[in-house]
């Protein structure tokens, strides 16, 4: 590991979803609905999740792991316009070592189908620490069970 490194990179996930920018960014800004779509680590016992969903709020993710080692994500909101864009930064920490620093924008833009999704995240990687691959499987995963929790909710109306 190097000290005191710190390596930048980003990704961008385009995505479509067959529910209005409405029905996505409501998936975003409800607490319940967040954490189904977005905790990964929902079938861990000592699982913590917070979230407020407001320009200077913030959204908590702790999970103890089975061999004790904690991982906390906490991200800040910084602009939030209903139904179009949430721009938001975050850190992962895995016990006392901080492993990353991103920002992200997520952008809701009405398609014919429904809402069109671009999303983009830059990371700086601290230390040696390097995921982007993991990073970019994690959050499409996440993708996925949003594009589920849409049209679970849409078939329940």
């Amino acid at each position: 590991m190097t000290r005191s490194s710190v390596k930048h990179t980003s990704f961008v996930i385009d995505r479509q979803f067959d529910a209005s920018p409405e029905r996505v960014f409501a998936a975003w800004s409800d607490p319940e609905a967040k954490r189904r779509w977005s905790d990964c680590h929902a079938d861990l016992p000592d699982n913590e999740y917070s979230l407020d969903f407001r320009p200077g709020g913030v959204e908590i993710h702790r999970v103890v792991y089975p061999n004790g080692s904690v991982q906390r994500v906490q991200k800040r909101f910084f602009d939030i316009v209903p139904n179009a864009r949430i721009i938001f930064g975050y850190d992962i920490r895995l016990d006392s070592r901080r492993l990353s620093v991103s920002l992200v924008t997520v952008q809701l833009e009405r398609a014919r189908a429904g809402t069109r999704m671009l999303m983009t995240e830059y990371i700086a990687y601290l230390d040696g620490h390097e995921d982007l691959e993991e990073r970019i499987r994690g959050t499409n995963e996440g993708l996925d069970r949003l594009d589920l929790e849409l049209k679970t909710a849409l078939s329940m109306q």
